[in-house]
């Protein structure tokens, strides 16, 4: 879905994939002298720049995600660093810091499939590698009730997240529009899998719909108030440069055409038949504003900025697609 996000910072030079950093020492002589958390929060900061990981899947730099992994590895509150600090780790629990520490460096896997959940705010999904790592921008639209543009939540009474992954999206919808039915599309059954754990984690298999499905194309003639879609956007270009990080997530996830608008082309083909008359449809494309502006230039496209990006997502009313249906 998401392209490299312009937050992640990469550190050093990429050893080939599955290479453990280079140090000169065991690594039990390393470790040997880490005896508090904080020594293995330092420790872990280090081998992270010296093997030159690349971060955006959570967190943005090493001390944040040494510092994830290793309260996760300790089953420590994720928010409580502080008062930790200064605590002796167990020899088992030792062994279990290295252990993750090691795979995040060694299999160059995001944080996220080590920890096996990632976080939108203040809700949390079980992910794998199934999915791609939730990240979007209408997480932060969604926690507003998507105002200024949905007037009163209450008038959302179908909605639709295109292209749901891990369902989370969706679940998000359900929360924010809770008089509607939700549906959730997706063309990969694995994905729905673990969609499916997320909407029962919430308690909402009432709500929230799970469709498999290549877009529109087991929708029928369902009409909806809000249809949203963080679909596969990410250039060949951009694909042929992707860090190894992000050589874990689906590539069905991810790839989009030579210009990333492969998804985006579809969706705008199809979508004022599943529009009601009022209903609003909203995409995110990361970073290629100036691509979907050349390539629809005829689109009265409105962009909405949140409180941490601009640009990023595209809002189009049905009757701006009623010529294209």
């Amino acid at each position: 879905m998401q392209q490299t996000p312009p937050h992640a910072r990469k550190s050093g030079s990429l050893p080939p994939e599955g290479a453990l950093p280079s140090s000169g020492l065991p690594v039990g002589r390393q470790t040997a002298e880490l005896l508090t958390l904080r020594d293995w929060l330092r420790w872990a900061v280090s081998r992270f720049g010296e093997a030159g990981l690349f971060f955006g899947h959570g967190a943005d730099n090493a001390f944040d995600e040494a510092a994830w992994l290793i309260l996760h590895a300790l089953h420590l509150p994720r928010d409580r660093l502080d008062v930790f600090l200064d605590a002796r780790l167990t020899a088992d629990e030792r062994l279990a810091v290295l252990n993750i520490l090691q795979q995040r460096v060694a299999r160059r896997l995001p944080a996220a499939y080590l920890t096996q959940e990632a976080w939108l705010g203040d809700f949390r999904f079980y992910v794998d590698e199934r999915v791609i790592v939730p990240r979007s921008y209408f997480a932060e639209l969604l926690h507003e009730g998507f105002a200024p543009w949905v007037a009163d939540p209450a008038e959302i009474g179908d909605a639709l997240d295109l292209c749901t992954g891990s369902g989370c999206l969706a679940i998000l919808m359900a929360h924010a529009f809770p008089s509607a039915r939700v549906d959730a599309v997706d063309i990969s059954t694995d994905a729905l899998a673990v969609a499916q754990r997320n909407v029962t984690d919430y308690g909402l298999d009432e709500q929230v719909r799970l469709v498999r499905s290549d877009l529109f194309g087991k929708l029928g003639k369902r009409r909806y108030d809000l249809i949203i879609s963080n679909p596969p956007y990410v250039t060949a270009a951009s694909m042929a440069a992707l860090p190894a990080e992000y050589r874990h997530e689906p590539a069905l996830a991810l790839a989009a055409g030579d210009d990333g608008l492969d998804i985006v082309r579809v969706i705008l083909a199809d979508a004022a038949r599943h529009l009601k008359p009022e209903g609003l449809l909203a995409i995110e494309v990361g970073h290629n504003r100036d691509i979907v502006e050349a390539a629809f230039p005829e689109l009265p496209l409105t962009w909405i900025d949140t409180p941490n990006a601009e640009g990023k997502i595209f809002l189009l009313q049905a009757r701006d697609l009623q010529s294209r249906s």
